[in-house]
């Protein structure tokens, strides 16, 4: 049975990676690589951005950090900013990953664990996503700089999140992230790296890339919802799927209940052998796009991609149904085929 694909052009990938590097030097780059690489496949993506000269990658999920970890070796650092466990902190230190550390219960696991741990301590400036509040701050280094003389934890450093919902908020946290960093360096710690800036606020102001920024989206040329288009930056993966049936319309196969929204249905256009035509309707394994002169079975369609034959990326995607670009692209199933070129 034909089914579609999601190819990944790793060419692109390279380049997107070049890009971002270069716009954000001298700042380091951290690749975030969550959700198995916003679902394009850990390993190949990590080989194809070492490439291009990361030395840093990063994820929410243990998975993806460890994975990403045995693929980059020695060649790239990889933080993980999301174990909730003293045994997933145990396997993490194992792995050789560097870990967020937010909280002061799990500050006290990370350091009870077996081997020095490589830490990044997490200041809430107001997201509330989590990390320690600033009035807990004070205390919280102090209790790691006790252990880190203790040789039970290294801080490796300090980071947060930002909303990066106005320029007026974000200031505020920038400056309550600073504070942050200065009351650390008073209880004697001496982070390597301070980071607080992921794709948008980093593109567009200098003062927040510090020394290491974490870059998702953009790497993958995924833009932000209603920003514009990033120069040097392409979507790198396109879903392609192919006619099974030709008829009042043309029928193509998504691959899965899962790969694509049904609310796309008359939102959008797609790419086919003769143009762009409408999307009209999503079913849960096929699709039913506007017919065309001369349209075959095996004939491919691009629900998604960089754009280059008139479809939609998967930020034009996600604006059509109010969502951002990333979900479009994360929400391929795991049972469409990963491809890989370039």
């Amino acid at each position: 049975m034909m089914r579609a694909e999601l190819r990944v052009d790793l060419a692109r990938l390279r380049q997107n990676v070049r890009a971002v590097r270069e716009r954000m030097a001298p700042a380091d780059v951290l690749v975030v690589i969550k959700d198995n690489a916003y679902a394009q496949g850990v390993e190949p993506v990590v080989s194809a951005a070492l490439d291009a000269g990361a030395t840093w990658f990063g994820g929410i999920d243990l998975d993806s950090a460890v994975r990403a970890k045995r693929e980059a070796g020695e060649r790239a650092r990889v933080f993980c900013w999301m174990t909730l466990s003293a045994e997933e902190a145990q396997q993490g230190i194992d792995e050789g990953l560097e870990l967020g550390v937010g909280d002061a219960d799990y500050l006290e696991h990370v350091a009870a664990a077996d081997g020095t741990a490589n830490v990044h301590l997490k200041i809430d400036t107001g997201l509330h996503r989590n990390g320690v509040r600033p009035e807990q701050w004070a205390a919280f280094c102090a209790r790691a700089a006790e252990h880190e003389r203790g040789g039970r934890i290294r801080v490796a450093g300090i980071w947060t999140h930002i909303a990066e919902a106005s320029d007026e908020e974000d200031d505020a946290s920038r400056a309550e992230f600073d504070r942050a960093v200065e009351i650390a360096r008073s209880a004697g710690l001496d982070p390597e790296v301070r980071h607080l800036a992921a794709s948008a606020a980093a593109w567009h102001r200098t003062e927040f890339r510090y020394d290491l920024v974490r870059i998702g989206a953009f790497c993958y040329g995924i833009r932000s919802e209603d920003g514009p288009e990033i120069a040097g930056v392409a979507p790198a993966s396109s879903l392609v799927a192919p006619v099974v049936a030709v008829g009042d319309d043309v029928e193509v196969a998504i691959g899965s209940v899962d790969g694509y929204a049904s609310a796309l249905a008359g939102r959008v256009s797609v790419a086919t052998p003769a143009g762009v035509r409408a999307l009209t309707r999503v079913d849960p394994f096929t699709s039913r796009v506007e017919p065309w002169p001369g349209a075959a079975v095996g004939d491919e369609v691009i629900l998604f991609g960089p754009g280059e034959n008139g479809e939609p990326t998967p930020t034009d995607l996600g604006e059509a149904i109010g969502t951002v670009g990333e979900e479009p692209l994360l929400r391929v199933s795991p049972l469409v085929t990963r491809t890989y070129i370039g």
